[in-house]
C-alpha cells in the first residue's frame, strides 16, 4: 500500500461517523436492559468441599435436628435439677452414682432415678429422666462408710442446678424442616460449616455464567511477550478476568487480537457457548474501530448504544444477541474498569445469582478545586485521608490511562452533567470500592521519591501501614497544614538563602531531616551537547540551539523550583511540556521525545542516562507536631537513624544526614 493510499485510509477512517448517537448513562441502561435475559439458567450439584464461593440455587431446608439429641455442654454428672434444691458448700447432698459413663457418641443405657446421677462428659447424650447437668468441679466423691460397697458409690453435690441448666436440648440449633441457607446466598466457610452439620455432601448452586473476555488492538502485547516500542501489555484481560471471577461467572480468556476483521469475527463466533462477550478496545474513532464493526453485524437486536455521556468511559459500545450481553468497552484501563463496573457487573451479578451490589457512601471536603465538563456525567477516583476535622478526598487525577489508580483509589465521586467546578472545601458524597475505609498508620502526602518507597516498605515489615499521595512538594505542605497526613515529603529551596525546607516550617509545623539527593542534567550518552561538558556551558548550549528540547517538571515541585532557578528568564524549546516524576523526564529522554531533563542521579543510573550535577538538595519530612508522637511517624523517625538503613539508603545514592 503505498503512502497515498495509507493516508487516503486514514482520512476516510477518521470521517466516518464516532458514535450512533451519544445519550445518557440512564438512557444507555434502559436501552441494555430491556433485551437481556440476566435470570441464572442452570443449576448444578457440586461437591461441599468444591463449593466455595458458590451461589445457593435453592433454599437449604434441615431434615435432621441439630443436636439430633439433648447432650451435656460440661464435663459433670447428670441429674434431676430437683435432687440439687438447696445443695451448697455448707449443706451437700449426696446422690447414688449409676453405673456407667457417657462418653460423646454413646447412647445411654440407664435412666437417671430420683436421687442417683451419671457420670457424662462434655457432648455426651443426656439419659432418660435427667434434665440438668452439675459441674464436675461442684461434686466429690462421698467417702464410703465401712458397711458400704463399691456398688454404692455416692456424689456429693455443692452447687444446686436449674431445670435445663448445662444442657442444650435437641433441635435447639437447627430445628427439622427449618430454612437453615437461602437461595442466592454466597457459600462462605461459615455456610458450608452448616451444610456439614446437616449431614450434605453436595449442594445445588446456579451454574457459573462464561464470560469471553478478549482484548483488540496491534499495540495489545500479552504478558511475558517482548515489549516493542510503542506497545503496552496487556493489563485489561487480566483485571477483567477477576472482576467477573469476583462476581461469580468464569472467565473465558480468547487471548489478544490485532487490528484483523476476519480473526475478530472468529474469535466472537467461537465464544458462542457462552454467556456473554467482552471485548475491550476499539469503540471510538479512527482507523482501529473494528471491535464496533463486528459487533455491529450482530442483530437481536444488535447494538443498543455507541456512546454514552460519561468521563471516563463515553466510547463503550452495547450490544445484545438473543438476550446475550456483548460489550465493547474502551481500550484504557481505568475507562475501562469504570465501565465495566457501571454496565456489565450488575447484569453480571444477576446471571450468576447474586443480589445487587449494595455500595456504602461516605462524606467527604475536597481539598483542592476540581473542573468538570459540562454535559456528561464524570466519575473522579479518589483517595480518602481522615484529618482531624473529618475525610478529605483527593482526587488521583492520573487519567484513563493509568492501569494504578482503580487499585490505589478509595472510592469515587459522581459528577452531575450539568456541573463544571466543585469548589475546594465543597462536601461530596463519596461511593466506596471496598465495604470499609480502613486507616492507614502512616499517611504520606508530598514529592515521591524511591527512598521515601524504599522506608515505608521496611516499615510495613515492622506491622505499619501507609497511604501515599503523590502531589508534590507544596500540595505535601499544604495538606500538613490542614492536618491531613502525618508526613509531606517535600525538596523545595529558599531562593533568597538557598537552605532547603525549613521556610516551611510554622508554629504547628515541625520538620524531620531525611536524606540528600543529587539532582542534575540527564542526556543521551553520546550528545556532544551535554558530554563532558559543565551544567553551565551545557544549558548555554541547549538554550541557543532550536533542535534541543527539554522536558520539564510540573509547577509546585521542588524540581520545578530548580529548574527555573537554572534558566533565570530563558524559555528553551519543551519548556511547557510538564512531567510529574523524575521517571517520566528520564523516558522522555530515553526515548528521544526530549533532548534533556532535570532528574536525580538514581533515576539517571536506572535509566542509562548521562548525568551532569546540578547540586544536592534535601527531601525531609513536614510533619504537623500533633502527630510527632504517633507511632508510625516516631517509628519512621527511627528507621532513619539506624545505620542499617543509612546503609541501604547509601548503596541506592542517598545520603543521610542528622540534622
Amino acid at each position: 500500500m503505498t503512502q497515498s493510499q495509507k493516508s487516503q485510509e486514514w482520512r476516510d477512517a477518521v470521517s466516518q461517523k464516532q458514535f450512533l448517537e451519544v445519550i445518557s448513562r440512564d438512557e444507555a441502561t434502559v436501552r441494555f436492559r430491556q433485551h437481556l435475559d440476566t435470570q441464572p439458567q442452570h443449576r448444578e450439584k457440586v461437591a461441599l468441599a468444591d463449593s466455595l464461593g458458590r451461589v445457593l440455587a435453592v433454599d437449604v431446608v434441615s431434615e435432621i435436628d441439630v443436636p439430633a439429641f439433648d447432650r451435656s455442654n460440661v464435663d459433670g454428672f447428670a441429674v434431676q435439677a430437683a435432687d440439687t434444691a438447696g445443695a451448697m458448700e455448707e449443706s451437700a447432698c449426696e446422690l447414688l452414682l449409676n453405673g456407667e459413663v457417657l462418653s460423646p457418641g454413646a447412647a445411654p443405657t440407664l435412666e437417671v432415678l430420683h436421687g442417683t446421677a451419671t457420670p457424662i462428659a462434655t457432648g455426651g447424650m443426656l439419659p432418660r429422666g435427667s434434665d440438668a447437668v452439675v459441674m464436675i468441679e461442684h461434686t466429690e466423691m462421698a467417702s464410703l462408710n465401712d458397711d458400704q460397697q463399691d456398688s454404692d458409690t455416692r456424689l456429693r453435690v455443692f452447687h444446686s442446678v436449674a431445670s435445663g441448666q448445662s444442657v442444650t436440648f435437641a433441635g435447639t440449633d437447627i430445628a427439622r424442616g427449618e430454612t437453615v441457607l437461602k437461595f442466592g446466598q454466597v457459600l462462605t466457610s461459615r455456610e458450608i460449616g452448616v451444610l456439614a452439620a446437616l449431614g450434605l455432601t453436595e449442594v445445588d448452586v446456579w451454574k457459573k455464567p462464561r464470560v469471553a473476555i478478549v482484548s483488540t488492538g496491534n499495540e495489545i502485547v500479552a504478558p511475558g511477550e517482548a515489549l516493542p516500542t510503542g506497545s503496552v501489555y496487556d493489563s485489561n484481560a487480566a483485571i477483567l478476568a477477576a472482576a467477573v471471577s469476583e462476581l461469580g461467572c468464569e472467565p473465558v480468556p480468547l487471548g489478544t487480537v490485532r487490528d484483523d476483521v476476519d480473526r475478530l469475527r472468529e474469535i466472537i463466533r467461537s465464544a458462542e457457548d457462552c454467556d456473554a462477550i467482552i471485548l475491550s478496545g476499539g469503540t471510538s474513532k479512527g482507523a482501529g474501530d473494528l471491535s464496533y464493526q463486528v459487533v455491529s453485524e450482530l442483530n437481536d437486536p444488535g447494538i443498543v448504544a455507541h456512546g454514552v455521556a460519561l468521563k471516563p468511559g463515553k466510547p463503550i459500545c452495547l450490544a445484545v444477541s438473543g438476550g446475550r450481553p456483548i460489550v465493547v468497552l474502551p481500550g484504557f484501563p481505568t475507562s475501562a474498569v469504570f465501565t465495566f463496573h457501571e454496565f456489565v457487573a450488575p447484569v453480571l451479578r444477576e446471571m450468576a445469582g447474586l443480589a445487587p451490589e449494595n455500595r456504602q457512601t461516605v462524606n467527604a471536603t475536597l481539598p483542592l478545586r476540581v473542573n468538570s465538563d459540562r454535559g456528561r456525567t464524570e466519575y473522579s477516583l479518589v483517595s480518602l485521608v481522615r484529618s482531624e476535622d473529618g475525610i478529605s478526598a483527593w482526587p488521583m487525577g492520573k487519567g484513563s490511562g493509568s492501569v494504578t489508580t482503580f487499585s490505589l483509589a478509595d472510592g469515587f465521586i459522581t459528577i452531575d452533567q450539568h456541573t463544571e467546578i466543585l469548589d475546594e472545601g465543597a462536601t461530596v458524597s463519596v461511593t466506596l470500592l471496598g465495604r470499609e475505609l480502613t486507616p492507614a498508620d502512616l499517611v504520606v502526602i508530598g514529592s515521591h521519591c524511591v527512598g521515601l518507597d524504599f522506608l515505608l516498605g521496611e516499615l510495613r515489615k515492622r506491622g505499619f501501614t501507609s497511604r501515599v499521595l503523590n502531589v508534590g512538594s507544596m500540595g505535601g505542605v499544604a495538606a500538613a497544614n490542614r492536618g491531613e497526613c502525618d508526613v509531606a515529603g517535600v525538596h523545595l529551596m529558599n531562593p533568597a538563602t538557598e537552605e532547603y525546607n525549613r521556610h516551611l516550617l510554622t508554629d504547628s509545623l515541625d520538620l524531620v531531616p531525611g536524606y540528600c539527593r543529587r539532582q542534575g542534567v540527564v542526556f543521551r550518552p553520546g550528545d556532544d551537547r551535554f558530554e563532558g561538558r559543565t551544567v553551565v556551558d551545557a544549558i548555554a548550549s541547549a538554550n541557543q540551539d532550536s533542535g534541543c528540547t527539554m522536558i520539564n517538571r510540573n509547577p509546585g515541585s521542588g524540581t520545578r523550583v530548580l529548574i527555573d532557578r537554572l534558566l533565570g528568564d530563558a524559555r528553551p524549546h519543551g519548556y511547557n511540556v510538564q512531567t510529574k516524576s523524575h521517571n517520566a523526564v528520564a523516558t522522555a529522554v530515553v526515548q528521544a521525545r526530549a533532548d534533556w531533563g532535570v532528574a536525580i542521579d538514581t533515576v539517571a543510573t536506572a535509566y542509562g542516562l548521562g548525568f551532569l550535577p546540578l547540586r544536592d538538595e534535601h527531601y525531609d519530612f513536614i510533619v504537623p507536631k500533633s502527630r510527632l508522637q504517633r507511632p508510625a511517624v516516631r517509628a519512621l523517625q527511627s528507621l532513619l537513624s539506624e545505620p542499617v538503613i543509612q546503609q541501604r539508603l547509601a548503596e541506592m545514592g542517598f545520603r543521610t544526614r542528622s540534622s
